[in-house]
């Protein structure tokens, strides 16, 4: 398994420039890549935890289990999605290598359990992201990957400054490190990740980065890319006590923020994007059942990106006055109910489970939270729908794709089984009920546009500062 592990990890980065030499094959080798990586996944299942001590103790540490399971899996899902997606839509060898490369750094970056090996793949993620973003090379996407670019190096250099301080203290990288170190090293390395991942008022470069990027480029960055920097967060979390209540207080503050913006948000893929900052919180609400709940997430989310992408409009007002087709509705539906957590997706399981394994003092919150998921995502079930003599202009990959997703919803929904008790139905349905009662009533004709100041370019690096100082009064405290 040692062999096999180190292969499967450097195989993306050898495909990834082998398809420059064979721009033919690309297409073919990066979904080949994906499936190789799902396949894996599927045995990290079946398969005892996996320790690897690569060079010496302060080189690289992997670790692969469960947890990276659920994160490898969804990353071969999306990814294979949005290959498909773009099957027949004429990129370039360029724009697959890239997708390749980002998808084997995502998967190093599943499987690090040391911070200077962790830092390296972030890096060459991020360097991949923003290639993806500025691919159609206009001047707004240059400079929304510059934008997203230059926070995520500054969150890095934050985080990098964190962890040499916990070398310092133990001569070593490894996660484990975390205990016994100075609280600054704490704080700046949370700092560095909850940017990177988007989570709570530090993740507010979000909305317009992934708002505005390409239609495939945002479902992978809100299905995949912005789960790199959440996995460390959730590795640490179920390895120290001390960690696991900070990061549940940032959970449930970034559920909250996040869907109360999207609530109120009148563009579709903002609403999307701001839910994702929500969703990210329930990951993190939850450490335990993370990792499920990050599957349910990046499959719904990633399918939600593509049908809006298909939408003829982006407001949500002029939606409600002009037909969509039944076809794509359907979709949006299906999407909608399952980061709703209706039964019968995998949305259900994974909001229950976390719903389980969250403290009495996060249940109103969470649960005020779901209320509010379903909620933002109203508004998708009760858009008006016909069907169409003359089917709109959508891709043939965009079908192949949403159905590889939107099976994989049913399909991984067996994986918490358990959930399905009486008492967890009817509360997943009076929380969908009250959510759409909620936007039928009150948010369906109500516009109130709440200010973006804190998302604007100039104040990032400040809210960046006034985190720090949260989370070195958090880790002191």
């Amino acid at each position: 398994m040692s062999t096999t592990t180190i292969a499967w990890i450097a195989l993306p980065f050898f495909v990834g420039f082998v398809a420059y030499l064979f721009p033919k094959l690309d297409r073919y080798l990066a979904l080949c890549v994906a499936l190789v990586s799902g396949t894996y996944a599927l045995l990290l299942f079946v398969t005892s935890p996996l320790s690897l001590q690569l060079l010496d103790s302060f080189g690289v540490t992997l670790l692969v289990d469960r947890l990276s399971g659920y994160f490898i899996l969804t990353n071969a899902l999306v990814t294979a999605a949005v290959i498909l997606y773009c099957w027949r839509s004429g990129k370039t060898a360029f724009f697959y290598a890239q997708i390749i490369i980002l998808h084997g750094s995502l998967n190093a970056a599943f499987v690090c359990a040391d911070f200077i090996s962790l830092y390296v793949a972030l890096e060459v993620i991020g360097i991949a992201a923003f290639l993806l973003i500025a691919y159609p090379r206009s001047d707004r996407s240059i400079w929304v990957g510059l934008r997203y670019l230059f926070v995520s190096n500054t969150a890095m250099l934050f985080y990098l400054v964190g962890a040499v301080l916990v070398y310092q203290v133990h001569h070593s990288f490894a996660f484990a490190g975390l205990r016994g170190a100075p609280i600054e090293a704490l704080a700046l390395i949370f700092l560095g990740l909850l940017t990177k991942g988007g989570v709570f008022v530090s993740g507010l470069w979000l909305p317009l980065t992934h708002s505005e990027s390409a239609t495939p480029v945002s479902a992978m960055l809100s299905g995949i890319v912005v789960k790199a920097g959440i996995f460390p967060i959730v590795r640490c979390a179920l390895m120290f006590d001390e960690v696991d209540a900070i990061v549940r207080i940032f959970g449930v503050g970034a559920a909250l923020l996040g869907v109360f913006y999207a609530i109120w948000e009148q563009d579709n893929k903002r609403t999307l994007a701001l839910s994702t900052i929500s969703q990210l919180g329930w990951i993190l609400a939850a450490p335990e059942v993370g990792g499920f709940y990050a599957l349910a997430h990046g499959l719904v989310k990633s399918a939600l990106f593509l049908s809006v992408g298909a939408l003829p409009s982006r407001n949500i007002k002029e939606l409600q006055h002009q037909p969509i087709g039944t076809a794509i509705w359907i979709v949006l539906v299906v999407g909608s109910l399952s980061i709703s957590g209706f039964p019968l997706l995998v949305g259900f399981g994974a909001k229950m489970s976390t719903l389980n394994n969250v403290l009495p003092w996060q249940t109103i919150a969470m649960n005020v939270a779901a209320i509010g998921t379903a909620t933002a995502y109203a508004r998708f079930i009760f858009l008006p729908h016909q069907r169409q003599e003359r089917q709109q202009e959508v891709n043939y990959g965009f079908w192949v794709a949403v159905t590889l997703l939107i099976g994989a919803l049913v399909v991984t929904n067996v994986l918490y089984y358990e959930a399905y008790t009486v008492a967890n139905m009817v509360k997943a349905i009076a929380i969908v009920g009250v959510g759409w009662l909620a936007y039928l009533t009150i948010f369906r004709r109500t516009v109130l546009r709440l200010p973006r100041m804190l998302e604007q370019f100039e104040h990032l690096i400040g809210v960046m500062s006034l985190m720090l100082i949260l989370l070195f009064w958090m880790a002191w405290a």
